[in-house]
């Protein structure tokens, strides 16, 4: 079985961190699991969340995944720890809104976090702007709604610019001249979330930091590089076709695998 990287979100969103990923690591398998059947998981209970990631965490290393990256920002605040906890050996590289570089970028001191509640309602993000914020006033919105129109292929209907409007405007109004995108799903609209904000503000994601945190564990160093770029396989619990035209329309891919794959 061929080593990879295992890569899970709880739906689409993660094909961002998996971009940056190909980038970062070409010569490496990458293995996507979009558990689209149980999103948006930034809704749910802390034990469902847990009880997925460790679920599909399993169904990735049993595809022969040497790392496990987690492309979600809730599931990483609220499950990261209980997942290293149980596969101990095994590098787990998370994501988390980064509200470090988004004070330092900063110049009016004023930052916006989008992203879901969950993300938002977890004691991990209030620990993060608490050590991190560095004074800066930390206006946090839960974008409930958003996720679930990303899920189903919508990128641009007026429904989803309505609650993109809404979820902007407290941002606008505090003055915000940063603002961060918490959700991995959230860069696949990014013209939308740029568009309302206006172009004085600059929007910020972490899914570069992501895949170098991700070069730095890899465990098999002698496949970095001198060997063919590694296969890609996009697996999900839900619609593989959504799964592929976001893959295309999103990255420009072709010639990856596809599958429906129950965990």
């Amino acid at each position: 079985m061929q080593a990879s990287v295992g890569v899970w979100d709880s739906g689409v969103g993660g094909l961002t961190v998996l971009a940056a990923l190909r980038e970062a690591l070409p010569w490496v398998g990458l293995n996507y699991v979009a558990d689209s059947a149980h999103a948006p998981i930034g809704e749910r209970s802390h034990d469902f969340i847990i009880e997925r990631s460790l679920a599909l965490t399993q169904h990735l290393v049993d595809k022969g995944a040497r790392l496990v990256v987690i492309a979600c920002n809730t599931a990483t605040a609220v499950a990261a720890q209980r997942v290293r906890e149980a596969f101990p050996g095994l590098p787990i590289v998370g994501i988390e809104p980064g509200v470090k570089p988004a004070a330092s970028a900063s110049r009016n001191g004023r930052v916006g976090v989008l992203a879901t509640t969950a993300t938002v309602n977890s004691p991990r993000f209030a620990a993060l702007i608490e050590r991190h914020a560095a004074g800066a006033q930390v206006t946090a919105v839960a974008c409930s709604g958003v996720v679930k129109h990303i899920e189903e292929g919508d990128l641009d209907s007026p429904a989803l610019r309505e609650l993109v409007a809404r979820y902007c405007a407290p941002l606008k109004a505090a003055g915000v001249d940063t603002a961060l995108l918490g959700c991995t799903h959230y860069p696949l609209i990014r013209p939308l979330w740029q568009a309302e904000l206006g172009p004085g503000v600059q929007l910020l994601q972490v899914e570069g930091a992501v895949a170098q945190q991700a070069v730095r564990l890899w465990p098999l160093e002698s496949q970095i590089t001198g060997t063919p770029k590694g296969a890609i396989t996009l697996a999900t619990t839900g619609d593989p076709e959504v799964l592929a035209m976001l893959a295309r329309k999103g990255l420009g891919w072709e010639g990856f695998t596809l599958q429906r794959c129950t965990v």
